[in-house]
């Protein structure tokens, strides 16, 4: 296991942004939705209900609403959950281009979610981003 990375300078030059292939997408349930068929890449509860990150695919053949149709880019850098100034590097850089991103930080890496007619835009931009730490 890699140790995590809280530079931020190294998190930008080693960031490695990585496109997953297909379309995943947001969607909402009620709390006491059953889930256990859905092949969820992350859940999370809220007062309103539960937000379900899935495939494409599989939000319709569970018949989930669809909220926002997403690619989505994995950064392979191990992050520390308390690194400071990654997520705002990231999202300022697309953010310069009109790019909306979507973050989940999970213990390894952080995950994000753009417009999918945008998923190319977004690498390259991220890609941009880390050469530009690079040099």
């Amino acid at each position: 296991m890699n140790t995590p990375v809280s530079d931020l300078a190294t998190l930008l030059r080693t960031m490695e942004p990585v496109l997953h292939e297909g379309v995943y997408v947001y969607s909402v349930v009620p709390a006491n939705t059953e889930l256990s068929s859905v092949q969820a890449i992350a859940t999370f509860q809220e007062a309103e209900g539960t937000t379900v990150i899935t495939s494409e695919a599989e939000a319709l053949k569970a018949d989930l609403p669809i909220l926002f149709r997403a690619a989505w880019i994995t950064l392979k850098v191990h992050s520390d959950l308390q690194a400071v100034g990654l997520t705002a590097a990231f999202s300022h850089a697309l953010s310069k281009v009109g790019i909306s991103c979507n973050v989940v930080a999970a213990a390894y890496h952080d995950h994000i979610f753009v417009p999918v007619e945008r998923a190319q835009e977004s690498l390259a931009q991220l890609r941009a981003l880390q050469e530009a730490a690079s040099s």
